[in-house]
């Protein structure tokens, strides 16, 4: 019962902190590209959003 208190909270918090989005990859790259983030120290989510911010800075876009 705790645990499940716990998991509602995380939601709770996840859903009013962050947006989410699904990403679509080739069959077969998702292991891959989850791999090679790991390989960086990182999630691939993390990666996914350091390199989104890396090329918005790049191209001088506003944040």
């Amino acid at each position: 019962m705790d645990k499940q208190k716990q998991i509602k909270r995380q939601n709770k918090y996840v859903a009013e902190k962050y947006d989410r989005f699904t990403a679509t990859f080739p069959k077969g790259m998702k292991e891959e590209y989850k791999q090679h983030a790991e390989n960086k120290g990182k999630s691939l989510n993390g990666l996914i959003n350091d390199l989104l911010k890396e090329d918005i800075k790049k191209d001088g876009d506003t944040e």
